[in-house]
């Protein structure tokens, strides 16, 4: 994997083909929790998905009818309560805007998957697309970060050390021999290089080419 650099007025990030599939999965399973369909993603089937989402879309179901607060919390995350003292102040608000808030990210979910669709080894983001797409990879960082339980910036760095020490660990024995989580190392790794690609991409936009 390559961070992101300018190249003929676009950014550009070098992934191989199991890059990119990984982080096709992990937007078309944000997309699906936001509600959308779930971006052709059977192309994929061999990346399974990471969580069981029917008890969250569950509540998108009666959404129209009564914009409830959603229960699980890594979608409360992405439709976050703009009032939470004054409950009917907060569900008018997201009366209001939650479908709105719920399209412009699917669109900006659905544009990433189909830039990591298209054939070659690069991920070319079109300079106005840019900070969109630095948004929607905020968005799955913020999903990511809610199925591991990091809530403040000392977590994070907790989790970096722990998925350093567990590679580590891993040259010697199995992931049973010495007690690590497969699906919880797997997402903390796909958090990391998510993290350094939206870096590398913010970076460069707010820095201009290097």
């Amino acid at each position: 994997m390559r961070g992101f650099a300018e190249r003929d007025g676009a950014a550009v990030a070098a992934l191989d083909e199991d890059e990119r599939l990984v982080i096709a999965r992990i937007v078309a399973d944000v997309g699906l929790l936001l509600g959308g369909e779930d971006f052709g993603a059977e192309r994929h089937s061999g990346l399974p998905h990471r969580e069981d989402l029917a008890e969250a879309l569950a509540f998108l179901d009666a959404l129209a009818d009564s914009p409830a607060e959603p229960d699980d919390p890594a979608l409360l995350r992405l439709l976050p309560n703009a009032a939470p003292e004054d409950r009917e102040v907060a569900e008018e608000f997201r009366r209001l805007t939650q479908d709105d808030l719920r399209a412009s990210k699917l669109a900006r979910l659905r544009r990433i998957w189909d830039e990591l669709s298209a054939d070659g080894g690069e991920w070319v983001v079109p300079a106005e697309d840019v900070m969109a797409t630095a948004a929607a990879l905020t968005d799955v960082r913020l999903v990511l970060a809610s199925r591991l339980g990091l809530e403040r910036d000392e977590d994070a760095e907790t989790l970096h050390e722990e998925i350093a020490r567990a590679s580590a660990a891993l040259e010697q024995a199995s992931p049973a021999e010495v007690g690590i989580d497969p699906e919880r190392l797997w997402l903390g790794m796909v958090y990391d290089a998510l993290t350094w690609l939206q870096e590398s991409l913010v970076s460069l936009t707010l820095g201009g080419s290097r």
